[in-house]
């Protein structure tokens, strides 16, 4: 099962979601990767701590021309969509950092006159940490476009039960490459105006791709029910909210892992994962993972501090079955698990 974990905004929590599912996941016995496809800005490491193993570059290729077989037909800069290459007077001109590496021009070059070169992009690298298998992208300073290393991340991706893709912030391309292909995306967002925002963008770019997605509420406040309305309307399931809490900050900003540092938060990951399995995982694989969450589910909260603002307790407000209503032949087709 391939998760995205997403957001329209940065610092919404999104790799904190990411990678306490992750880490809390492996620890229950299931083949899990976390992927960090942030590749401008990877942190994931910071809280997983892995032990890297291996790395290989991305190439970028891009047309270089040889002037003397040249003889100036045009037909490259036509055939490119992207501008990335064109005649101007006597002399063809390229523009690597528009290129996207097509191979249009070399193809349509009659004389033969273009070469692609290879230059380097970024890496991949990866690892362990624990039982959790580890997978980052890394965009070389300077480079301009990171889609392409996105691309690679996921190509290295190791089968496994669950794989989980910390993507980066916004809507943009590298976002759109991260969520192409995932059985289902999460939308981390926050109680504010400018989280409110970010979200219907989100959620508008999810609709495009047609992918299953629900939304985790993340520094959630008593009282703050814009983003609970928001979702009501559109009919998102509100699949888990992690209150505002200091010392969840306080573990953040040690490095640490909630999961791992205040236990009684493992419950709310818990219904997080299951209920993204009840919505896009396999049936032998959701047997798997409710099996493996039944006793966090149900454990004892003793030793939880009281908090005022303990909203993770409360089921999700718009929680849809995802399952029983696609397997229903009177649902007429619907998909409550997608954007409508």
């Amino acid at each position: 099962m391939n998760i995205v974990i997403a957001s329209g905004k940065g610092g919404t929590g999104k790799t904190t979601v990411a990678t306490n599912l992750a880490w809390w996941a492996a620890r229950q016995g299931l083949r899990v990767v976390y992927a960090d496809c942030d590749v401008e800005e990877p942190n994931g490491h910071l809280f997983l701590k892995p032990e890297l193993s291996w790395n290989r570059a991305v190439l970028q290729f891009f047309p270089e021309v040889d002037r003397g077989k040249c003889d100036r037909c045009g037909l490259c800069g036509q055939i490119c969509q992207f501008s990335a290459i064109a005649l101007l007077g006597e002399k063809v001109v390229v523009f690597p950092e528009l290129c996207h590496a097509c191979g249009g021009c070399v193809l349509v070059c009659p004389p033969q006159a273009i070469q692609e070169k290879a230059d380097d992009l970024g890496m991949v690298e990866g690892g362990h940490s624990g039982a959790l298998e580890f997978v980052q992208g890394r965009l070389k300073v300077g480079a301009l476009r990171s889609a392409p290393v996105v691309h690679e991340v996921k190509a290295a991706l190791p089968s496994a039960d669950l794989q989980i893709l910390d993507a980066p912030p916004g809507t943009s391309c590298p976002v759109v490459e991260t969520i192409r292909g995932a059985d289902f995306v999460v939308l981390v967002t926050e109680p504010t105006p400018f989280g409110l925002h970010d979200l219907k963008l989100a959620v508008e770019m999810v609709k495009v791709l047609k992918t299953r997605c629900g939304v985790v509420v993340n520094r959630a406040l008593a009282g703050r029910t814009e983003v609970r309305q928001f979702c009501q309307q559109a009919r998102l399931p509100i699949l888990a909210e992690i209150p505002d809490d200091m010392s969840i900050a306080q573990a953040y900003a040690e490095g640490k892992l909630v999961v791992e540092a205040l236990p009684w938060y493992r419950r709310t990951f818990a219904r997080l994962l299951r209920q993204m399995a009840q919505a896009a995982a396999p049936e032998m694989l959701l047997r798997k993972i409710i099996a493996a969450l039944d006793s966090i589910e149900h454990s004892s909260l003793e030793n939880r501090p009281r908090s005022p603002i303990a909203v993770e307790d409360a089921p999700p407000i718009c929680y849809l079955d995802f399952r029983s209503k696609i397997a229903d032949p009177a649902s007429k087709g619907t998909n409550p698990g997608r954007v409508p």
